[in-house]
């Protein structure tokens, strides 16, 4: 991967953590936090356009 997408040494820890979370999740558990990091995902991609937008148009 390229040095510029790599994690840093917290979110790395924090990728752990989350892993060893999701490790002891039941199946449908699993299930459910998927489908809402997947929302919380398209929110932050919808919450960045428009900053971009509004800083494009100032």
């Amino acid at each position: 991967m390229d040095e510029a997408l790599d994690l840093s040494l917290e979110q790395q820890f924090r990728q752990r953590a989350f892993e060893s979370l999701v490790s002891r999740m039941s199946h449908e558990q699993a299930k459910e936090i998927l489908v809402k990091l997947h929302k919380q995902m398209l929110l932050q991609e919808a919450t960045y356009r428009h900053l971009l937008r509004q800083s494009l148009s100032a």
